[in-house]
């Protein structure tokens, strides 16, 4: 995938997910997650499409998939920031695992600062 296409399934996948729209932001980082071949990136691509995945389940109600999928997620976003990811994923993952666990509002999905 160009980098520039890639750039703009990322904004749409921050767009979508930043207003709620889980499944299709779920579907946008799929697309590029699936361009991707480091696997470590993989990995935390993974993450943030499980993040979106179990923030769906919570807006249902659905307990058991909020915490499976949830801890998939936590899982996968742990460690430092990925120097590849575009996302910052160190505060979004302990801002997602507050939420997932009912004390606080979900995470955004917000672009890290360029150093």
């Amino acid at each position: 995938m160009a980098p520039e296409e890639r750039r703009r399934y990322l904004e749409n996948a921050r767009e979508l997910f930043n207003t709620g729209e889980y499944w299709l932001a779920h579907e946008a980082l799929e697309t590029v997650w699936r361009s991707i071949i480091k696997e470590d990136e993989a990995r935390v691509f993974q993450g943030l499409i499980q993040a979106a995945a179990a923030l769906l389940h919570r807006g249902r109600r659905n307990r058991h998939g909020t915490v499976v999928v949830g801890a998939a997620a936590l899982e996968r976003l742990a460690g430092p920031q990925h120097p590849d990811v575009e996302f910052e994923t160190t505060l979004f993952r302990a801002q997602l695992a507050r939420a997932l666990a009912g004390d606080g509002d979900p995470p955004r999905l917000e672009f890290k600062a360029h150093d």
